[in-house]
C-alpha cells in the first residue's frame, strides 16, 4: 500500500501547527496572567485618585479643579518619559526596565498619603507618571517579541481588560479600604487606600526579575521546536511589514509618517473619553444619590463588568475576521452613544448607568482594539519608539481630560457639558480610523 506524498504533507503541516498552537498557548499561559496583574495595579495606581476625591478633598479644603489639574498633571511627566523610557527598554530588556519602574511608582504612589498641599500632590503626581512611562507602551513592544500581528488583537483585548477588572474590582476594593479603615493609626480612609494599593505594586516589580523573559531565546519553558516555530512567525511578520509601502524601519521614518501622527490623534481621542470615565465615574455615581463608598463603589463596578466582556469579544471578533478598523470605530460611535444617553439621565439612575455602561464598554475596548493598528506597519527597528511617541501623544488626554471636566463642573455646577465634547471627541476618533488605509492594519 503506498501512501500519497500530498498525504504526508498534509499531515507533517498538520503535525506542526498542533506544535505551534501548543507553543503560543505555552507563551499566553506564561506571560498574559502575571502581566494582567501588574496592569491591573499599573491602572489601578494611576486612577485611584478618582475615589480618593470622594474624601481627599473635603479633608483638605481643596476645589474641583485643583483635583483636576492633579488628576491630569501626572500625564505631563508620562508623556515627557515615554520615548526615553522604551528606547531604554529596547536597550536593556524588558525584565530589568519594568522591574524597576514599578518599584519606583509604586513607592510614589503609596506616597500620596502624606500630602496636604496642592504642591505636594501635583509633584507626586507628576513623578508617578514620569516611572509609569514607561509601562505600557513597553509591554506593547514586548508582545510584539512573541505574538505576530495576525494574533495580537486577542492578546491586547486578555491584556487590557485589566482596565475594566480594574474598575469591577478595584471601585469596590477602594470603597472599602476607605471606609473600613478610616481612623485606623490615625490616617483617614483615603490614605489607607493609596497604601495599601501601592504595597503590592512593589512587590510585583521584584517578582518581574524573576518571572519575565525578554524574548523568545530565553524562555526556558519552551522546546528547541517551539522557539524555531515562533521565531519563524515572527520573521514572516517583519517580511510582510517590509513589503508594505507605509512601513516605517527607523525613527526618523516614524517622525515623517502621516499614519502615525494621525493614529496619536486617534488614541487622543479614545483616551479623552477613557479617563473622562476614570476620573470622574465615582463622582457621577455619588451624584445619583448614592452616599457611601462602598455602595459607589458597587454601582461604579457595573459599567466595568461590561466593559471587560465586550472587550474580549470584540479582540477575539477583530482577529478572526482580520478587520481592525470597523473594530476600533464602532465602539467609538458606542461610547459617543452612551455619553450622550448619560446627559439625558435627568437623575434616572437606570438610564444613567446604561448610557455609563455603553460609554465605559466603548471608549475602554478602543484601546486594545487601536494598538494592533500601529505594530501592524511599524517594523521592528522603530517599534521602540514609534510606539512609546504614538502613546505619549495619545496621554496628552489624560491631563486635558480630567482638568476639563473639573473646570466645567466648576464652572456649571454640573458635568453635561463635558460629556457633550467628549462625545464630539469620540466621533472625531471615529471618523479619523476610517481614513487609516485598510490595506496596511488589516492583518
Amino acid at each position: 500500500m503506498t501512501t500519497h506524498p500530498g498525504a504526508s504533507l498534509s499531515a507533517g503541516a498538520s503535525a506542526q501547527d498542533r506544535v505551534r498552537e501548543g507553543a503560543y498557548r505555552k507563551v499566553t499561559l506564561h506571560l498574559i496572567p502575571f502581566i494582567f496583574i501588574c496592569y491591573l495595579f499599573n491602572y489601578l495606581d494611576r486612577v485611584n485618585v478618582g475615589f480618593a476625591k470622594l474624601q481627599m478633598l473635603d479633608a483638605l479644603q481643596w476645589s474641583e479643579s485643583v483635583y483636576g489639574l492633579g488628576a491630569g498633571i501626572f500625564f505631563i511627566g508620562y508623556v515627557a518619559s515615554g520615548v526615553p523610557s522604551n528606547l531604554l527598554l529596547h536597550r536593556l530588556g524588558a525584565r530589568k526596565v519594568i522591574g524597576t519602574l514599578m518599584i519606583a511608582w509604586g513607592v510614589a504612589s503609596a506616597c500620596l498619603m502624606f500630602v496636604t498641599t496642592p504642591a505636594a500632590f501635583y509633584s507626586l503626581r507628576f513623578i508617578t507618571g514620569v516611572f509609569e512611562a514607561g509601562f505600557f507602551p513597553g509591554i506593547v513592544l514586548y508582545f510584539t517579541n512573541w505574538y505576530p500581528a495576525s494574533r495580537r488583537g486577542r492578546i491586547m483585548g486578555l491584556f487590557m481588560s485589566a482596565i475594566p477588572i480594574s474598575g469591577l474590582l478595584g471601585s469596590p476594593l477602594s470603597g472599602w479600604m476607605m471606609q473600613s479603615f478610616a481612623g485606623h493609626g490615625g490616617l483617614a480612609g483615603w490614605q489607607w487606600m493609596f497604601l495599601l494599593q501601592g504595597i503590592p505594586t512593589v512587590l510585583l516589580g521584584f517578582l518581574v526579575y524573576v518571572l519575565l523573559n525578554d524574548g523568545i531565546a530565553q524562555a526556558k519553558w519552551l522546546n528547541a521546536e517551539e522557539k524555531q516555530l515562533l521565531r519563524a512567525d515572527l520573521d514572516e511578520d517583519e517580511r510582510q511589514r517590509r513589503n508594505s509601502a507605509n512601513t516605517a524601519d527607523t525613527f526618523a521614518s516614524v517622525l515623517r509618517n502621516k499614519h502615525v501622527w494621525m493614529l496619536g490623534l486617534v488614541y487622543f481621542c479614545i483616551q479623552m473619553g477613557v479617563y473622562a470615565i476614570n476620573f470622574w465615574l465615582p463622582t457621577i455615581v455619588k451624584s445619583l444619590g448614592f452616599a457611601s463608598p462602598v455602595a459607589v463603589g458597587w454601582i461604579s463596578a457595573i459599567p466595568y463588568l461590561c466593559a471587560s466582556i465586550f472587550m474580549i469579544w470584540v479582540g477575539r471578533s477583530a482577529d478572526k475576521h482580520k478587520e481592525r478598523r470597523w473594530h476600533l470605530s464602532g465602539p467609538l460611535l458606542m461610547a459617543l452613544c452612551g455619553l450622550l444617553l448619560a446627559t439625558q439621565a435627568h437623575g434616572n439612575v437606570v438610564v444613567a448607568l446604561i448610557g455609563l455602561s455603553l460609554a465605559t464598554m466603548g471608549a475602554l475596548s478602543g484601546l486594545p482594539m487601536f494598538w494592533p493598528l500601529p505594530t501592524a506597519f511599524l517594523g521592528s527597528a522603530a517599534a521602540a519608539g514609534g510606539l512609546a511617541l504614538i502613546n505619549s501623544l495619545g496621554q496628552v488626554a489624560g491631563f486635558v481630560s480630567p482638568f476639563l471636566v473639573g473646570w466645567i463642573k466648576d464652572a456649571t455646577g454640573g458635568t453635561d457639558v463635558a460629556l457633550y465634547i467628549l462625545s464630539a471627541v469620540m466621533l472625531l476618533g471615529a471618523i479619523l480610523v476610517l481614513r487609516v488605509p485598510a490595506r496596511i492594519v488589516n492583518r
